[in-house]
């Protein structure tokens, strides 16, 4: 009932008044089911029969009603709640941690958990309701015989123990399941990332569909269907008991000397509780595959919140204006893909000043980008310390330091919308970025809503590159920005962009290959396994 639980979370108020309703539209239930067993064994109803009949069907409906929709509403309200709330956690976690749970993890716990629960709970309304029936039936049976109550009581906990043994059987299948679909989304995503590399090569394609995706969804499909299938066998079973029950009464009864208009009393009570007892049969499965999804959340939730970094209230104008920015004895380590040894950046020791333009060089994985990061709040350093005007940058002050950079990374993101700033007069500055990048026929905007993203690859880093561009910051950061650009936009970006960004008062850190421009930067900064080679004060044009 752990769905339950998280649902009084969210307005313990409102959820009591519901199954209060709930409760009240049960116990009708059961009254109209103590007037019809009255009516059969009386032959002529009586006014106060009618009255009181009319009236509990008034109640029941009235307050099933209330409860559906109290229950419903707040069901929903407590979905939405998980969603911005795990969408939080994930916003304010360190960038580390959530690139090694990885992308298919949290989309994952996003598409899929949240969806499983929020069905649960909207079944959890009716649950109530039924169960309250079952507890109402037993009571009104008891109130006709208590030792028919004791031997269905019997029933009922041969029943329960049986039941709990298969369903823990099947939650520990469903709960392996869960694990095989995070497996099965990575797949997934490598089948819609991966198409043309698996059409150009056969036997890569067969090979991944076979032993990838196909063996994930094995899996999966083997986990899953051996946990309902043990939901469906305690369903059986309590089926299977209570036509045994039914039996008993309608033969061995009679044979004991009971009368037939009581035994048919507790046969109509029994066939009245199959119903509500079938649909807690029916919603137990959902409930425990919503037990799963909730615990993966919070699980993946407290990991994230165990290692933010930030608090929900950001604190405003906690640095100074920008000014010098100073990396001392920085370290920061980590695994390459694919090897088991850390690699390890740093110790760095640089600084970089107002006004200066900077190039940063060096191979495939020697650095770079975690330097960027780095540089940029979005690591956090295991050693040393990162100091803006004298300002030592910590856990404090880290998020409201990240406003001042604007970044556009190799693999970065672009949004259709331009968001978060001002918007008064934001189109017509817009438009106006469009035509120096020469993206005026392609693209269009109207209240700062972008026509379209469905571009090349170097067309799209120039729209990221407008996206800096009105973010108007004092550090700017290119990682390869000109790498998937023409000649004709690699000279604009090398000889008109940076040179203006540095008019402008603007510190920025370029990280490129592009020896032909080296003239360009005040100084050349060479990393090499995650130290800096060396540093050169640029006059001239240097090449390597």
């Amino acid at each position: 009932m752990g769905a339950l639980f998280f649902l009084l979370k969210s307005s313990r108020g409102l959820v009591l008044v519901a199954l209060v309703a709930g409760a009240v539209a049960g116990l009708s239930n059961t009254g109209l089911l103590a007037l019809i067993n009255g009516s059969l064994s009386s032959a002529n109803a009586t006014t106060v029969l009618i009255w009181g009949f009319a009236g509990l069907c008034l109640l029941m409906v009235v307050s099933r009603f209330v409860s559906n929709v109290l229950l419903i509403r707040l069901s929903q309200n407590a979905v939405f709640d998980l969603r911005v709330s795990l969408s939080r956690r994930i916003l304010s976690a360190p960038l580390r941690r959530l690139e090694e749970l990885g992308a298919p993890r949290l989309l994952a716990s996003l598409t899929d958990d949240v969806p499983v629960i929020a069905n649960a709970l909207v079944s959890i309304p009716l649950l109530f309701m039924n169960m309250v029936i079952v507890a109402g039936c037993l009571i009104y049976l008891g109130w006709l015989s208590w030792w028919v109550l004791l031997g269905v009581l019997g029933f009922m906990a041969l029943g329960v123990v049986v039941y709990q043994v298969l369903m823990k059987k099947a939650l520990h299948y469903l709960t392996l399941g869960r694990r095989q679909w995070d497996d099965l989304f990575k797949h997934l995503g490598a089948l819609v990332s991966g198409t043309k590399e698996l059409k150009l090569h056969r036997s890569r394609r067969e090979a991944f569909l076979s032993q990838s995706l196909e063996a994930s969804a094995s899996a999966l499909r083997r986990e899953i269907v051996t946990g309902n299938n043990l939901y469906a066998a305690a369903s059986s079973w309590g089926h299977v008991l209570i036509f045994v029950l039914i039996g008993l009464l309608l033969f061995a009864v009679p044979r004991s000397g009971g009368e037939f208009q009581t035994t048919l009393g507790y046969v109509l009570i029994i066939l009245y509780m199959m119903t509500p007892i079938e649909y807690v049969l029916t919603v137990v499965p959902a409930l425990g595959r919503a037990n799963v999804a909730l615990k993966k959340i919070e699980e993946l939730g407290f990991q994230l919140q165990d290692q933010a970094e930030v608090k929900p209230e950001y604190s405003e104008n906690v640095l100074p204006s920008w000014g010098r920015l100073e990396l001392s004895n920085i370290t920061h380590a980590y695994y390459n893909e694919g090897e088991d040894d850390q690699f390890v950046l740093g110790p760095i020791d640089l600084t970089l000043d107002v006004g200066e333009l900077v190039f940063l060089v060096g191979g495939n994985g020697s650095g770079k980008t975690t330097l960027a990061k780095l540089l940029t709040g979005l690591y956090v350093p295991e050693t040393g310390e990162i100091r803006l005007g004298g300002e030592p940058i910590s856990n404090e002050n880290r998020d409201a330091y990240r406003q001042l950079s604007s970044v556009v990374f190799s693999d970065f993101f672009l949004f259709d919308s331009i968001l978060g700033l001002d918007t008064e007069g934001l189109d017509a500055k817009i438009r106006s970025y469009l035509v120096q990048l020469q993206l005026q026929h392609k693209v269009k905007v109207k209240d700062t809503a972008l026509s379209t993203t469905d571009l090349s690859q170097g067309q799209r880093k120039r729209l990221a590159l407008l996206t800096a561009y009105l973010e108007d910051r004092p550090f700017y950061l290119f990682d390869e920005w000109a790498a998937d650009q023409d000649p004709v936009f690699k000279e604009v970006f090398y000889l008109q962009i940076l040179p203006e960004l540095k008019a402008r008062g603007k510190t920025v850190l370029v990280i490129t290959h592009d020896d032909h421009y080296f003239s360009v930067a005040d100084r050349l900064i060479k990393l090499d396994y995650g130290k800096i080679d060396y540093e050169r004060v640029l006059e001239t044009s240097l090449t390597f």
